[in-house]
């Protein structure tokens, strides 16, 4: 038996969406947040929506660390590969996400671009120390999950005294964002929070989610069950007139999170003032900087980096993205999506990267019926 298996147990499942629709009031309609992408996907995967009674309804976020890239960032990204005998290491569902005209990553590798897809960030680091003789930057990218990797991949380059090592630093912060696309709708009625985000920061860092705009915040995992709890966590509070974090994943995430996990990252890195995010905007406080103790090792300090002016996303203009980032629209309510917008055409972010909720949409609820 596999240790997911008790959290895909039919029987609870079955049990959890029965109290679920005797917890749901009859004529009212909650509208619940899903932040993470990969609580889409696992909401879709395993057909979830289908087991809510009507008046329950689960609303995409923007909790894709890819998807919410800015194009002016992948612009810089791009630039950063015509620098004679630069590597780029990348992971590898940044590649073909667009820039601001349509560019990418992946394009940029097929002119002769040195882009190398890595599945973790010491594998940049070991690649440095491969090619001792050539530039080699990290294109950094990610929430609260990912950046302690990052951090250490920073302190191990430190440590072997790599040179020509460095680090493109995107990593940006959750409750920002959260309470960025919460602010901007009122119609969201509770959230489901990002188990692995509060894996690290614990589930103190949405309190002011909670507090400040009255929401309640339960933290899930990622299997049916967990999802099923949460949501049904949520409707109680609601019923009960709380706005509470709670923590429904606690077999992972602690009180207090990963005290060393974050102790590494304040060591390395240090808030930008404001950063803007894909379909967000410009947003304070809301991203990672390198700190100026490992100034020598941050790519936007060694490299000539251009500065790209502020534009819209690509010149697909019946892409809804934006507005699919802020909980507005569904996948399905964008012209393009299983038409001209495929996983394997991909038009946006949201159906480039395998978190996007344009993708979950895609791969579990097929393409869009034809006429419509």
């Amino acid at each position: 038996m596999s240790a997911t298996d008790p959290y895909r147990d039919p029987g609870m499942v079955r049990a959890l969406a029965a109290a679920i629709a005797r917890e749901a009031q009859p004529g009212r309609v909650y509208r619940l947040m899903e932040f993470c992408g990969g609580h889409t996907h696992a909401i879709a995967r395993h057909g979830l929506t289908d087991l809510l009674p009507p008046g329950v309804r689960l609303v995409h976020g923007p909790g894709c660390p890819a998807c919410v890239l800015p194009p002016q960032r992948v612009d810089q990204a791009i630039a950063l590969t015509r620098i004679p005998g630069l590597i780029l290491c990348a992971y590898g569902d940044t590649l073909r996400l667009p820039g601001v005209r349509g560019d990418s990553l992946h394009k940029a590798r097929a002119r002769g671009g040195d882009v190398r897809p890595v599945y973790a960030a010491p594998e940049a680091v070991a690649c440095a120390r491969r090619h001792p003789d050539r530039a080699v930057v990290f294109f950094a990218i990610g929430f609260e999950t990912t950046a302690p990797a990052t951090a250490v991949a920073l302190l191990q380059a430190r440590e072997a005294g790599l040179e020509n090592f460095s680090v493109y630093c995107n990593h940006v912060l959750t409750p920002p964002a959260m309470a960025a696309v919460l602010a901007g709708d009122a119609a969201v009625d509770g959230v489901i929070g990002p188990g692995h985000v509060a894996a690290i920061t614990g589930p103190g860092a949405f309190t002011p989610v909670a507090r400040d705009l009255g929401r309640p915040v339960v933290v899930c995992g990622f299997e049916p069950v967990d999802l099923l709890q949460g949501i049904l966590q949520l409707l109680r509070q609601l019923h009960a007139g709380r706005r509470e974090v709670e923590n429904a994943y606690a077999r992972v995430v602690a009180a207090h999170g990963n005290p060393r996990a974050r102790a590494l990252m304040d060591r390395v890195f240090c808030l930008r003032p404001r950063s803007t995010w894909r379909g967000l905007g410009e947003l304070p406080a809301s991203a990672l900087g390198i700190a100026p103790a490992f100034r020598d090792l941050d790519a936007e300090q060694r490299h000539p980096i251009p500065e790209t002016p502020p534009a819209p996303d690509p010149g697909v203009g019946a892409c809804e993205c934006g507005a699919i980032l802020r909980g507005r629209k569904a996948p399905r309510d964008c012209r393009l999506f299983g038409r001209a917008c495929t996983p394997d055409t991909p038009l946006g972010a949201c159906m480039v990267s395998p978190e996007g909720a344009c993708a979950a949409a895609f791969v579990y609820g097929g393409r869009r019926p034809r006429g419509r």
